[in-house]
């Protein structure tokens, strides 16, 4: 069986949705492929109610794109937390390090809003299910045919893709990276991303807390609804190993230790079973080759320290939607002049991430004394001069282009 499309969205994650919704909209035909799966995680995180361990903060850019979508409205609102506020500490006693933002300060609303990965994909799925010019494959790429005119996908149910463009948004391990030639800076952090929820005694007030642990790495308590935080502890692989081992009322122990937590007790939400997810920098030498784009983890990956990397992936959708334009049944969407904009508008701000997240990592997890002295009065300072802090939340803001406005 032979199916034609214009572009092939190969991978089942929010970025893969959004990018097939965003180019349906504008007017192309899409397919998009997802691997078979019985019960989809959203489906799961539906039924259960309960909380996702797996969250996001979405900035401004990101929530007009999926507004734009008709996915933001169709989220559960109540589960969306705004973070009005965060409050960065330093690890050193004697030279304690600070850092804070608000969104008074940066005249919006708010900072940005956590929402949880379950909630974000539902809302995805339902958009997808009223969405024309969409349609959704459950089926596993085995081979990719590139030629000058079109690009053959096989799959393994015997039956065939041809297709103009194909769009990789099949996360880190990307098996469309691997159909191309396209080189990848890799680079183990050793350490394990360990996420729980809990309840907390007194109310967050909107605030994003994050400690800089030296040898212990980065803690940070994000808000959810109600009277209840989300960890993100990037701790190193032994004490990773450690926290997953114990219960999460011992977890909670081990942060109702956290200096300056203004929380009160910290209390465990179902299923209160901690995760672990592996940290790594990766970022693609190049987000485009022949007839093929990357999206989203397939082109880069970075350290959460600054939890931006969704956002990257959806600011990747819309670079993309810009430099391809309106659909056009004259225009070759897999034509490499446009794929090409496509990868030059996306390097500086990936690189400047890549450089950012990488840098602060090694900075803040340091116990070398001068380097602790250093960073902890380098917080301070950037947080007396309004014109740092301001270049700092503008940047965490997002870029929101005209079209998405």
């Amino acid at each position: 069986m032979k199916k034609q499309f214009q572009i092939c969205v190969v991978g089942n994650g929010a970025v893969g949705k959004a990018s097939a919704l965003a180019l349906a909209q504008t007017g192309y035909s899409v397919m998009l492929l997802s691997p078979s799966q019985a019960e989809s995680s959203a489906s799961k995180w539906k039924a259960s109610g309960e909380w996702d361990s797996r969250v996001y903060a979405l900035n401004h850019a990101t929530k007009n794109l999926l507004s734009s979508l008709k996915a933001w409205d169709a989220m559960d609102q109540a589960r969306i937390a705004p973070i009005e506020a965060m409050d960065i500490k330093g690890d050193d006693a004697q030279h304690a390090g600070h850092l804070s933002f608000d969104a008074y300060g940066a005249h919006v609303g708010a900072l940005a809003w956590i929402v949880e990965d379950g909630n974000l994909n539902h809302a995805l799925d339902n958009a997808l299910q009223f969405t024309q010019g969409v349609e959704i494959v459950q089926a596993t790429a085995t081979q990719m045919h590139v030629d000058a005119e079109e690009v053959q996908i096989d799959l393994n149910n015997g039956s065939a893709i041809h297709t103009s463009l194909v769009l990789g948004a099949d996360g880190a391990n990307s098996w469309v990276r691997a159909q191309t030639d396209i080189g990848l800076d890799y680079r183990s952090y050793d350490q394990l991303a360990v996420v729980a929820n809990f309840s907390c005694d007194k109310p967050h007030h909107g605030v994003a807390s994050q400690w800089f642990l030296g040898a212990e790495g980065i803690v940070a308590l994000l808000p959810l609804a109600g009277s209840q935080v989300s960890l993100v502890w990037s701790a190193p692989d032994k004490l990773a190993e450690t926290l997953l081992s114990e219960t999460a009322e011992q977890l909670a122990s081990r942060l109702n230790k956290l200096p300056q937590l203004a929380l009160g007790e910290l209390h465990p939400l179902p299923p209160a079973v901690p995760r672990g997810f592996p940290l790594r920098l990766m970022r693609a030498h190049s987000f485009a080759a022949e007839r093929t784009v990357l999206v989203g983890d397939a082109a880069h990956v970075f350290h959460p320290l600054a939890g931006q990397g969704m956002n990257l992936g959806f600011a990747d959708v819309i670079a993309l939607l810009e430099a391809l334009g309106p659909a056009d049944a004259n225009t070759d969407c897999g034509e490499a002049r446009a794929l090409q904009r496509y990868a030059r508008s996306r390097k500086e701000e990936v690189l400047l991430m890549q450089l950012a997240t990488d840098g602060l990592e090694r900075l803040f997890t340091s116990d070398f004394t001068p380097l602790r002295v250093l960073r902890n009065t380098g917080m301070n300072i950037v947080n007396r001069v309004p014109f740092l802090k301001r270049s700092l939340i503008k940047h965490a803001l997002g870029k929101s282009p005209s079209i998405f406005s």
